[in-house]
């Protein structure tokens, strides 16, 4: 290489090259020690580009999708591109998947979904972009909503198969979403504006199916379609199961007491056995937040010792499998 290529390009392509590989070479020659351990180079090393996998969209057949929340080339209020992976960590496989078209959280909000396709074993995300409700609440109903699928088996986004959106009166919450049987579930809000102006908050679910690609609503119980009230006063959770029939079925499991020293739980999955995983946010600032296992038996909160920042730990379902092989 370094009889073929003058020097100043070898300069270049070192510094597109990872962390590793530049080690490494540093050996080959004096030349390329010098030019590495420089200071002049150690400044403007850019190496690859470094996308920071901020949070996880979903598990689904041993996949695991990450999401970075670094943009880059934004120009517009939809023009950021960002970066998302797929990982099976049994075969220590990821593909890097493209993100076009991010909205940059001023006018428009872009949330996720990921699943695999029960039929076809094809894992696809799911990219949704609406009107930010929070800053431009009187564009919502004229501004349509944006849905993009990823199939990874194309390796291009498109359009669903079908056109049923959801209604834009309706906010999702990306963070409350698990993927079961090939169906997407997000909680979501639908905003209610009433003669006068009046406006309510009906909480629902949406759904999405990896197969035909269709959005549906799942009415909840009233009890959990307004806003959930304190039981005398004290802070609860309530824990309730859905039955995957039509209509669907809900019924309550049981109510965690929140003890004296949390301020707030957050139920992130379930045990083989049947007992919910809590993240809880301690009272006092100083403490972290922590994995617990919540025993309805005996109403009692046992911490797994896994401790970390409030409300960071992800808790997934998770099966070996061989896709991306």
């Amino acid at each position: 290489m370094s009889n073929n290529i003058p020097f100043e390009i070898q300069a270049e392509i070192f510094k597109r090259l990872p962390v590793i590989s530049l080690i490494q070479i540093r050996s080959v020659c004096k030349a390329w020690k010098f030019l590495i351990d420089s200071d002049d180079f150690i400044k403007n090393y850019s190496g690859q580009m470094q996308y920071l996998l901020a949070r996880i969209i979903g598990c689904s057949h041993g996949l695991l999708c990450l999401y970075g929340g670094y943009q880059e080339g934004h120009d517009g209020p939809l023009s950021g591109t960002c970066r998302a992976v797929l990982w099976n960590p049994s075969i220590r496989k990821a593909v890097a998947v493209a993100v076009p078209n991010v909205a940059d959280m001023t006018i428009y909000e872009t949330g996720f979904g990921f699943g695999v396709c029960r039929e076809t074993n094809d894992p696809k995300i799911v990219k949704i972009t609406h009107i930010n409700m929070r800053g431009h609440r009187e564009s919502v109903t004229c501004i349509p909503w944006q849905v993009e699928v990823f199939p990874l088996s194309t390796g291009a986004w498109r359009s669903p198969y079908t056109s049923n959106l959801p209604r834009n009166s309706i906010e999702f919450d990306y963070d409350n979403t698990v993927v079961i049987y090939g169906m997407l579930y997000w909680l979501a809000t639908d905003r209610i504006t009433a003669d006068g102006g009046f406006q309510s908050y009906n909480n629902l679910i949406i759904s999405f199916d990896m197969t035909s690609e269709e959005f549906r609503e799942v009415n909840l119980p009233d009890s959990l379609a307004h806003q959930s009230i304190d039981e005398a006063n004290n802070l609860v959770f309530r824990v309730w199961t859905m039955t995957d029939v039509v209509p669907k079925l809900f019924t309550k499991l049981f109510t965690i007491d929140i003890p004296y020293n949390v301020s707030e739980v957050y139920v992130t999955g379930f045990r083989k056995t049947g007992e919910p995983i809590i993240d809880s946010l301690p009272r006092h600032p100083e403490w972290t937040g922590s994995l617990a296992v919540y025993e309805p038996c005996s109403n009692s909160i046992n911490s797994l010792g896994i401790d970390g920042r409030d409300f960071s730990h992800y808790v997934y379902s998770y099966i070996e499998s061989l896709l991306l092989l």
